[in-house]
């Protein structure tokens, strides 16, 4: 058994409304970083998993995912996985 860290970032898909991120673009603007556009924000978690091989810890991680981390009607996500 090996000890795996994953790395996961959730974003809202490109076609969703993301009023945080609509919120922190014009506040860019108002700090004189109008330069700055398009600004989108999601969540970074990160988690261990004991698992016999770096297959099996991502199949866990990926269901974890689709099943309580992200809601993929809204959002997407991708992960990082290594040995700890």
């Amino acid at each position: 058994m090996a000890k795996f860290q994953a790395e996961i970032d959730v974003m809202p898909k490109k076609e969703i409304l993301d009023p945080q991120g609509k919120a922190v673009t014009g506040s860019m603007k108002n700090l004189g970083l109008a330069e700055i556009q398009n600004v989108r924000i999601g969540k970074h978690i990160t988690l261990e998993i004991d698992a016999d091989s770096a297959e099996a810890a991502h199949a866990k991680v990926d269901e974890a995912c689709k099943n309580l981390l992200a809601n993929l009607i809204m959002e997407s996500y991708s992960f990082k996985l290594v040995q700890a």
